[in-house]
């Protein structure tokens, strides 16, 4: 593992006086996986908006693949995210209306280079879905219309497709029981190692961290501060 794909310094946000985050370093190697482990209210989700580049810091630094991203405009952040970041939610977030092959690539229709790295998408959703254990014919189902462990799959997939170098996962294993978080551990780690791909997942149970390669607890590399209600 050489490089870091992720590479936070100094970084400061406040939310008008309400909430205050300060994380003095966070760095995610290339190839690494990394498991966040906080609570309720301990800065995980508000830390994965400013890596995302959904708000931004008051001051710092947030490199991803090099990139520091506090000096792009709002478009040209959304445009890097969707480039450089596979996003796996906690609600899934898929596309009711449709089909499992529709969701998995919609990332490609907003990072060319992305769909580029991806070939023929069609074919290597296809393939994603095969890896990570979904039935065959499955991309033309509509999303709604799959098992909740099955949706999260199609979540992984749309994540992984044209190998964005980090994977960043929120919550992605709290709706399930030991066996099933084993077993999705299982293939996501095996797509994660065949695509090179860093991982930054977040979560509350520290019976995870027997998986990854780093285990970081968020009250060791951040400051939270609360004002007045």
């Amino acid at each position: 593992m050489t490089g870091a794909v992720l590479n936070l310094s100094d970084v400061a946000f406040d939310w008008a006086g309400r909430f205050s985050l300060r994380v003095v370093d966070l760095r995610v190697a290339k190839g690494e996986s990394v498991l966040l482990l906080g609570e309720s209210g301990s800065g995980k989700s508000t830390l994965l908006s400013l890596i995302c580049g959904t708000i931004v810091p008051d001051s710092g630094r947030i490199e991803i693949a090099g990139q520091d991203i506090t000096e792009l405009s709002a478009s040209k952040r959304d445009k890097f995210r969707a480039e450089q970041i596979g996003v796996i939610f906690q609600q899934f977030n898929l596309l009711p209306f449709g089909t499992v092959a529709d969701n998995i690539m919609l990332p490609l229709r907003f990072a060319p280079a992305r769909n580029k790295q991806a070939g023929d998408a069609l074919a290597k959703a296809t393939e994603l879905c095969r890896a990570l254990g979904l039935p065959d014919g499955v991309t033309n189902i509509k999303a709604t219309a799959l098992s909740v462990g099955q949706q999260q799959r199609v979540a992984v997939a749309r994540a992984l497709i044209g190998r964005p170098p980090l994977i960043i996962a929120d919550e992605p294993t709290s709706a399930l029981d030991a066996n099933s978080q084993a077993a999705f551990l299982d293939l996501l780690f095996a797509q994660v190692h065949s695509n090179q791909t860093s991982l930054l997942m977040v979560s509350h149970d520290p019976r995870l961290g027997a998986r990854f390669d780093r285990v970081i607890d968020m009250q060791d590399i951040a400051h939270v501060e609360r004002g007045a209600a």
